[in-house]
């Protein structure tokens, strides 16, 4: 779409949004809501609701993309007929759960490799009014990524829901402790002097130089062996998805991490590496020395809370709405032989969670995420925007697996009078034939598994994260005895 001579200077779409957008790449992110109750707005309702918290939330849920005289791309706000922005699904009338699960599932998996069109806002919401078996009925908002990141839509979420308990009081979210020093770590550190320092300096410098050698590696030359997480193919990106998600109780999470001395992440995330090496090798045990690598899509705000809508629309802020995203590859690491043959050894899953942790640290060192998302920017203005999205297809298509979360509300909330019991999201249109989404709510992880419909069985890929994690638990227990 062309922007009109007489229109006035638009606003740009971001650069990390041109990525996303781009003949390369064409992100959408699928946030799903689970109801209580029965869904039961009545449209005019809807159509208020929508009105007055979603379009008024930020111009671009009323903009669409548009390409400038300058021939940059660029947000043109339109008049939105809210009407042609909710989607209603029909199934068949007087079914058990377990049929409209079915029924969900296909749907979602349908949805999810549609376009969306670029005449009107890029932004769909659905409404699922059958009971399925986690839910009595479900909400889906559709939205590009071009909009925002999945940090931009939680602070919407957050900013257009409701407490349950309380509709006067704001949502909040999990609490960071932040670790102080103590009197011995004074002393270790001051006794430490300048070696210690010097040796931190080397190992971040170190650490960033081998990141960033893997990021350049990754889309030149570098790819993942093929395996049964990962076909090589090259329009993955443009086929439909299916889904299957699992529950855990962040008090037991939180519980093995101190048992294990690491953290939240830490755990969470080797159970997903420990689920897919099972899985790998449960479809082909071949594939046990395969090198497997996720991209990891990371928040590069550096905060640990949402601010509001208003904080993120200013000009000068730590928190702008958009896209601020870097990513990171890590090493999944491999299986040890006891553990493929029995797929019950505890400590071999604890041998693999460790293994996943040092990595990991290792990483926490490393300057590559802020690095990366400059250094992408540079090469943006050097060579273009397609061929920046083309260099961020490189990286995404050359790993295995997608890792990415987000932190959610504390508190029950609601929508239009209907409590949601559990939210998760997904991502479609990315080059890879499994992704793993993260999310917090009410206590609980929701970890969802979205792969390449007829390439990966989700719900066996599930089975084998939750089996990783019983391992891991029990292993746990071990340790602290």
């Amino acid at each position: 779409m062309m922007e009109p001579q007489n229109e006035p200077q638009l606003p740009p779409v971001s650069p990390n949004g041109l990525y996303f957008n781009s003949s390369a790449v064409s992100l959408v992110i699928l946030a799903v809501l689970e109801t209580e109750q029965p869904i039961k707005i009545p449209p005019h309702q809807l159509v208020s609701f929508l009105d007055t918290y979603l379009l008024s939330l930020h111009p671009r849920f009323s903009s669409v993309i548009v390409t400038g005289r300058d021939g940059e791309k660029r947000w043109k706000r339109v008049g939105v007929n809210l009407k042609d922005h909710i989607k209603t699904a029909v199934f068949p009338q007087g079914k058990s759960p377990e049929y409209y699960e079915g029924c969900f599932n296909d749907y979602l998996s349908e949805i999810s490799a549609e376009q969306l069109p670029e005449t009107q806002p890029l932004w769909e919401i659905h409404l699922v009014k059958y009971p399925t078996l986690n839910a009595a009925g479900n909400v889906i908002f559709k939205i590009h990524h071009a909009i925002g990141d999945g940090y931009s839509l939680m602070a919407a979420l957050l900013s257009c829901f409701k407490r349950s308990d309380d509709p006067s009081l704001p949502l909040t979210l999990p609490s960071h402790r932040i670790r102080k020093l103590s009197s011995s770590d004074d002393g270790n550190v001051v006794g430490a002097g300048k070696r210690a320092a010097v040796s931190r300096v080397l190992a971040a410098v170190l650490s960033t130089a081998s990141d960033l050698w893997l990021n350049f590696s990754k889309t030149r030359f570098l790819e993942d062996d093929l395996s049964p997480i990962r076909s090589g193919d090259p329009t993955v990106g443009l086929r439909p998805i299916s889904a299957a998600t699992m529950t855990f109780s962040l008090d037991e999470i939180k519980q093995i991490k101190s048992q294990l001395g690491m953290t939240v992440n830490d755990v969470i995330t080797g159970a997903v590496f420990l689920g897919t090496r099972l899985y790998m090798h449960a479809v082909d045990p071949g594939s046990d020395g395969a090198d497997t690598t996720a991209l990891v899509l990371l928040n590069t705000r550096m905060l640990r809370s949402y601010n509001s809508i208003e904080e993120m629309v200013k000009q000068e802020t730590n928190s702008p709405w958009g896209n601020h995203f870097s990513f990171l590859h890590v090493t999944i690491p491999k299986l040890t032989t006891s553990t493929t043959a029995t797929s019950n050894d505890s400590d071999d899953a604890l041998e693999f969670v460790r293994a996943a942790s040092a990595i990991i640290q290792k990483k926490r060192h490393s300057l590559a995420v802020p690095l990366t998302a400059k250094l992408l920017h540079l090469y943006r203005k050097l060579k273009g925007s397609e061929a920046a999205a083309g260099y961020v297809y490189r990286v995404m298509k050359s790993t295995s697996m997608l890792i990415t979360n987000m932190i959610g509300p504390v508190e029950k909330m609601s929508m239009a009078d209907h409590h949601i019991k559990g939210i998760y999201f997904l991502v479609s249109g990315n080059p890879q034939n499994v992704q793993t989404t993260i999310v917090s709510y009410m206590g609980e992880l929701r970890v969802s598994v979205a792969a390449e419909k007829g390439f990966i069985d989700p719900n066996t890929f599930k089975s084998c994260v939750e089996t990783a994690f019983r391992l891991i638990r029990k292993s746990a227990c071990t340790a602290s005895h």
